[in-house]
Formats: structure tokens, sequence, C-alpha cells
């Protein structure tokens, strides 16, 4: 009788819904990964320098600065699925837009359209997640599902660095677009089926509704506690990394002379580091806090960008890599449960979309830094200030990084109800 009741009362760490919304996105990402990696070679393919690659990724940095916030008020009101789903119906088209593309100002084009789909299904992602978890098992159901997600890294960039290589870039992507577009299809069938049962009542997109919930996440990001916190520390730390690994595979292609073989498999290292990483990291963020994992991920990938800038090999950047998929590994679980216990359930989408909005912000003119830094000093440059500032950033991170309080989270879900009643207040007597 006991162990029935403890078979009862032990339910799976991801249930069945969430188990097919991986799915889904481990597929879709396989075949954005297969070409992502080797990008800045495939926009050299197409006759770009090294100024215009870090030209085009600031600029193609743009459009999610807008459609981010969007997106996480599209999740919040919508629905989860059905942001995604709609994402997903754009990306389908970007893939078109850069398959047929005849020069690198065209890919910027397409990749315009996939910055709307990653601007609707990222923040809906880790909102969704969080929704099928608890606050206690929160970082272990995100290190879950990062160490399923992590089958996109170990798969997609090999396959496509293979396929670049011996059968061209074009057809790489049409291999790519397809696999995407199954994932789309499965994504579409799972918002049909929520728009019957968990997201049948969707709210109503306003412009008051819009300013309301920008309004409560205003707050939060500006009253100096956690969330002011990762926005400035998760800000700089994206500076710092968007300004040299926009050009990592051109350093490993001109000073390592790796093949793009070789470059997608050292995105399978990462993978695979970062898989057997992430389950363990969230246990660890569960047990002891979430700042911890996260400082112990930052200390270690200042450590990777060292070995990299050392090692002129295959293994000798495979090692670095492993070691930047063990700090990506410790730190991403922990940052995604940290932000999600810090703002209301209904504020999530918005919360997730606007931060990654703030970040995408700082950072826009990174990439165009990081290239003049390569060309007027050294390709090394940007890597050395990334690495000095991955490890400044353990600072804030230990002293601010604690798991806020209940009332914190009460105070901004009160005042969103507050806003909320406000707003259907003024539109009866606009109605009357």
């Amino acid at each position: 009788m006991q162990s029935q009741e403890k078979a009862a009362k032990k339910e799976p760490l991801l249930n069945n819904t969430l188990k097919l919304f991986m799915g889904a996105m481990v597929l879709a990402n396989i075949g954005g990964s297969m070409y992502g990696s080797i990008l800045p070679l495939y926009l050299k393919n197409l006759n770009a320098n090294v100024l215009q690659v870090g030209l085009f990724f600031t600029l193609s940095r743009i459009v999610p600065l807008v459609f981010q916030i969007l997106g996480g008020w599209i999740s919040d009101s919508l629905g989860r699925l059905r942001s995604i789903a709609i994402g997903s119906i754009a990306g389908v088209v970007s893939y078109v837009g850069v398959i047929l593309a005849p020069t690198w100002q065209w890919v910027l084009l397409g990749e315009g359209l996939g910055a709307i789909t990653r601007s609707l299904v990222g923040p809906s992602f880790s909102a969704f997640i969080a929704e099928q978890s608890s606050e206690e098992n929160r970082a272990r159901v995100f290190g879950a599902t990062e160490s399923i997600f992590m089958l996109v890294v170990i798969i997609g960039p090999p396959l496509g660095g293979w396929m670049a290589d011996e059968y061209g870039f074009r057809l790489m992507l049409v291999a790519a677009g397809i696999l995407y577009t199954v994932a789309a299809v499965i994504r579409i069938g799972m918002a049909r089926t929520a728009a019957q049962d968990a997201e049948a009542n969707p709210e109503k997109l306003s412009f008051g509704s819009l300013k309301e919930k920008l309004g409560a996440m205003a707050g939060l990001l500006l009253a100096g506690g956690l969330m002011t916190w990762i926005l400035i520390t998760d800000g700089v730390r994206d500076i710092a990394y968007t300004m040299s690994f926009t050009l990592e595979s051109l350093y490993l292609e001109e000073i390592g002379g790796l093949s793009m073989r070789n470059i997608g498999l050292l995105a399978s290292v990462f993978g695979i580091a970062n898989m057997i990483t992430t389950i363990p990291a969230g246990k660890l963020a569960d047990a002891k806090g979430e700042r911890v994992a996260i400082v112990i991920g930052f200390a270690l990938d200042a450590i990777g960008i060292i070995i990299f800038l050392n090692v002129y090999t295959f293994w000798g950047y495979a090692v670095a890599w492993g070691v930047f998929g063990i700090g990506v590994g410790m730190m991403s679980p922990a940052y995604q449960s940290l932000t999600s216990k810090a703002v209301p359930e209904k504020l999530r989408g918005t919360a997730f979309g606007l931060l990654h909005s703030s970040l995408g912000l700082f950072s826009l003119p990174a990439p165009a830094i990081g290239a003049q830094l390569w060309t007027r000093f050294s390709p090394q440059t940007p890597f050395r200030i990334t690495a000095g500032i991955a490890l400044l950033t353990v600072i804030p991170a230990w002293l601010k990084f604690k798991t806020p309080e209940n009332g914190e989270v009460q105070d901004a879900s009160h005042k969103l109800q507050e806003e909320s009643h406000k707003l259907q207040d003024a539109t009866a007597t606009s109605e009357k």
C-alpha cells in the first residue's frame, strides 16, 4: 500500500505535454543550428568581408528589439503554444528567404523574418516550461529540458558542416528548412489542441493591455531588486559575448585552420558537455540557490576563453568547447529558474521578452565593435575582453542573485491586478 502511495506521489519530472513540446523544439532547432554556427562562412561565401559580417550581425539584432517585447506580450495574452505556432509559420517563410538569397544583404532579410520567429518562440519557451513545473523543482525541470535541447547542438552543427562541405550551403539549408517545417506542423497541432483546453480563453490584444504589462515589468526592472541586477549583469555579459563569438567560426577557420566539418564537431563537444551538466546544475540550484550555479558558470566561461586563445589544434579547441559547455550548462537552468521566480506568472512571457530585448539593445553594436577590434588590434582582442568581463560579473552575481521573497513577487502581481482593473473600468466607461 505504501509503495503504491509513493509511486502515485512520484510523478515524472517532465509530463507528456512537455515531452512533445521539447520534441518539436529539438527538431526545429536542429534545422537552425545546422547553419547557425557557420552562418559567417555562408556570408563569406556570398562575398562578405569581416567588417560586413560584423555589420550583418549588428543589423540582424535590430528586429528582435521590438518584436521580443511584443512576442512576450502576445505569449501572455494569447497563450504560449499559440504564440509559438504563429512564430513557426514566420520561421518557415524565413528559410525560403535565406535559401534563395543571391547576396549576403538578402540573407539579412531572411534573418529578419527568423528574428520575428525567435521573438515569438523564445519568451514562450521559458514561460511554458516554468508553468509545467513547481518552484521546488523548477531548476531541475529547466535543467532536464536544457539537457534535451542540447541534442540540437550535438546533431545540428556537425550535420550542417558535413552537408555544407559535401553538397554546398544551399542543399544543407533546404534540409534544415524541411526539418523546421515538420516541427512547425507539430507545433500548430499542439496549439489547436490547447485552444480547446488550457488556452481556450485568450486575453484580447490591446494597447492598454500592452501598456499595463510593460508598466509592471518596468517597475520590476527599475526597482533596484533582483530583476534590476539580472538586467545589468546579463546585459554586460551579453555585450561581451556578442562582441567576440559572432566572429568565432571565422577565428577557427583563419587562425585555427579548422574546416567547417571540424567547427561543427566542436559544437557537438559543447553540446555533450552541456547536456551532461544541466541536470546536476539544476539540482545544485534547487538545493543551494541559483547564484551558486551562475557564479561557477561565469568562472568556467572565462577559463574556457583563456584555453581557446592559447591552443591551435582541434583537440585543444575541443577542450575549450567542453569547458564552455559545462559553464553554460551550469548557468542556464539557474538563470531561467531565477527569472521565472522573480515575476508573477501572468508576466513571465513579457518578462522574458523585455529582458531579451533590453539585452539586445545593450549588445546591438557589439558585433561591429568586435569586428573593429579584430581589424585594428588583433583577432584575439575581443575574446580577451570577453574573458575579463566574465570574471568581473562573478562579484555582482554572488552578492545580488538571491531568490526573491514571496512578497516581492506578490507586490508586482497585486500591482498588475490593480492596473488590469483600472483598464477594465476605463473600457467599460468608454463603452457606455
